[in-house]
């Protein structure tokens, strides 16, 4: 079965800093920081998975999320043997309170700075955000 990933993307204006929130896995690609992403449900926009996983993982309520970019995650390949295609979204309208919803896939959600990613970082997260850093849709092997 193939499967399309989608990662999540979720910035803010703080301290005149643009930060996003990032986790440290426990299950699927465990030991490396990572945002907040999960896989289409069969028939779902980007859009609408987005909605889902990010409630689902963090009990925030977001709206009007914008496709911003995709990556082609080949380290993901490399290491599990999964080839995963990423959409990135950005999210600037949320409501709620950010919690962990899921304690046994995740530590818990930090927010940081995009230009100081924690390492080891889960390939898809470093290729979303140098993509929404760089302000290109998509990111080649050079």
């Amino acid at each position: 079965m193939r499967v399309v990933g989608i990662n999540i993307i979720r910035f803010r204006f703080c301290f005149s800093t643009y930060s996003y929130y990032i986790t440290y896995r426990k299950g699927s690609h465990a030991q490396k920081y990572s945002i907040p992403g999960g896989h289409l449900d069969l028939g779902e926009t980007f859009e609408e998975g987005a909605i889902r996983e990010i409630k689902e993982e963090t009990n925030l309520d977001i709206f009007e999320p914008k496709v911003i970019a995709i990556s082609n995650n080949l380290e993901t390949y490399k290491e599990e043997g999964k080839h995963h295609i990423s959409v990135f979204l950005l999210i600037t309208k949320y409501s709620g309170e950010l919690k962990n919803m899921e304690p046994e896939k995740c530590e818990g959600w930090n927010w940081v700075n995009p230009k100081e990613l924690p390492q080891p970082h889960f390939d898809a997260s470093v290729l979303g955000v140098k993509c929404y850093l760089n302000g290109s849709f998509y990111e080649g092997i050079k």
